[in-house]
């Protein structure tokens, strides 16, 4: 916690989201756990309930955010990696409070960090049908679908609640640097689909993927520096209320 801090404030990152990663073969930390820690963070960090696919933890991440309501900013749901669709009935009761309370619904979209992943589930397509269903909804589409960058920029723009992030996409390896211009290339060519940048938000997926990788890459894009500050900090303060 303090290096993520300290990281955030040597980078003037002022605030940001906390929420529990997929860890295969180990134990996640709590939702309340998220909460505490948020808390020592003083204002800096938000908590993000993660919401597993029965009756007992929905019921359980509903009510640990009316305790905690001020605080609590979104809901994540870890498709691929739970044999959960978006659309399981098992989530109507989530997206119904999601909905009343204007709390955007985070899903992991893309390829999973695991060869056990479920690609079907995880690809951003497949949340088009609960968009339809569910307009007044704000979802948000973690790690920008990829690598289906073409389907997620269809989403963001057929879907005025619909939005993407740019969290946990760049990665080592020996073509990291051909990987990272193929990734600005995308996302620009996304942006420009849709039409601008409101609907791209800065993410980080700490500490697979730092804060300072996912500045250069949003420094790589080929839009404009007005765009770029949307994508910065602009629309996250808009859709999570920061």
């Amino acid at each position: 916690m303090d290096e993520l801090l300290g990281t955030m404030r040597s980078l003037g990152v002022e605030r940001g989201l906390l929420l529990s990663p997929p860890l295969q073969g180990a134990t996640i930390l709590s939702n309340n756990e998220i909460v505490n820690l948020c808390r020592r963070s003083r204002g800096m960090l938000s908590p993000v309930i993660t919401v597993e696919p029965t009756a007992k933890e929905v019921k359980a991440a509903i009510k640990l955010t009316e305790k905690n309501r001020k605080e609590v900013k979104a809901f994540k749901i870890r498709l691929g990696y739970v044999k959960a669709s978006a659309e399981s009935p098992v989530f109507s009761v989530l997206y119904d409070y999601a909905e009343s309370k204007r709390l955007p619904v985070l899903f992991h979209t893309g390829d999973t960090a695991f060869s056990t992943g479920d690609l079907a589930r995880s690809h951003p397509l497949t949340l088009d049908a609960l968009a339809n269903k569910r307009e007044e909804m704000t979802i948000v589409l973690c790690h920008f679908g990829n690598p289906w960058f073409e389907d997620a920029a269809e989403l963001i723009y057929k879907h005025p609640k619909v939005y993407a992030d740019m969290s946990g996409l760049t990665t080592g390896g020996a073509y990291a640097e051909k990987y990272s211009e193929w990734l600005a290339k995308k996302i620009s060519e996304a942006i420009y689909f849709a039409g601008d940048a409101e609907k791209v938000i800065f993410g980080t997926d700490y500490p697979v993927t730092k804060h300072d990788q996912v500045l250069a890459l949003v420094k790589r894009l080929e839009i404009d520096e007005h765009d770029k500050e949307k994508i910065l900090w602009r629309n996250a303060e808009r859709v999570f209320g920061l």
